[in-house]
């Protein structure tokens, strides 16, 4: 049985251990994201089959066939683009969910006290459940080349953690300025696009200049990505420990600074929504 104690500042104390005790709440906001998404859909699981892997044709196409790229050793371009599509589809589809989840869920935010961080992260949670399908494609493209992993796919689950935090620190960023100010709705599928022309989903790091590299791993999905490839192509494609660690660098001030100004607008959103 629970003590509901009213009490000056009590909830701002306790806010962190409020995260655990409604835990009940996540799983079941995370788990009611996942049968609207899928049940309430016309093709359901399908297209997340069909988005990534029509990517993964238009860029094997164009950066392959036309632009003549080429593929680090032996590895068929089509697993270079299908290696970077699992992190880039999480990240992308993460930060989209995530940006919108407080407009979404507007009526339980202005009903009870909950804290409201419970929210985003359960929308990146759900997130997860596309990239388990990717991955799923991931392997059957494997195994259609007849390439498989080595060891280093024991990593994948770090590189997957450095994922969800670059989404989870910048959708902070997003849904809260998105209750304050609405025109971030239109902003954030722009930032998916321009981010993904940005990332090495269709092309290997190794051709972008040296003067440009430094400029160039400031983006976070840079490290992600390299390192899914490195994990998941037998090595194939270098492991850049300075990619890595910048973007792990990156990630961390986004969650802290996400989380912050969260915590700081958190205080608003009943009235403001």
């Amino acid at each position: 049985m629970h003590e509901l104690i009213i009490e000056s500042g009590r909830a701002e104390k306790n806010y962190w251990r409020d995260l655990w005790r409604y835990r009940e709440l996540f799983y079941f906001l995370a788990w009611r994201d996942i049968l609207v998404r899928y049940k309430q859909t016309v093709i359901g699981v399908a297209w997340a089959v069909v988005r990534p892997l029509l990517t993964v044709v238009v860029f094997t196409v164009v950066f392959s066939k036309i632009a003549k790229l080429p593929a680090p050793g032996a590895v068929p371009y089509a697993l270079l683009v299908m290696a970077a599509m699992l992190p880039w589809q999480f990240f992308a589809t993460a930060l989209s969910e995530c940006s919108g989840s407080l407009i979404g869920n507007a009526n339980l935010i202005s009903k009870i006290y909950f804290p409201r961080l419970i929210i985003p992260a359960g929308s990146v949670i759900t997130s997860l459940v596309d990239f388990l399908i990717t991955l799923g494609m991931m392997a059957a493209l494997m195994l259609w080349y007849r390439y498989l992993p080595d060891w280093r796919i024991l990593t994948l689950p770090l590189f997957t953690f450095l994922a969800f935090g670059a989404s989870f620190g910048l959708g902070l960023w997003l849904c809260a300025l998105n209750v304050e100010y609405r025109d971030f709705r239109y902003i954030v599928p722009f930032i998916v696009q321009f981010g993904l022309y940005i990332s090495p989903v269709g092309f290997s790091s190794a051709i972008v200049p040296e003067n440009l590299r430094l400029l160039y791993m400031m983006n976070p999905m840079v490290g992600v990505i390299d390192g899914f490839r490195w994990a998941l192509l037998r090595g194939e494609t270098p492991f850049q420990v300075s990619s890595f660690s910048i973007s792990t660098a990156i990630t961390s001030l986004l969650c802290l600074s996400g989380i912050w100004y969260f915590r700081r607008m958190e205080k608003t959103f009943a009235d403001v929504i």
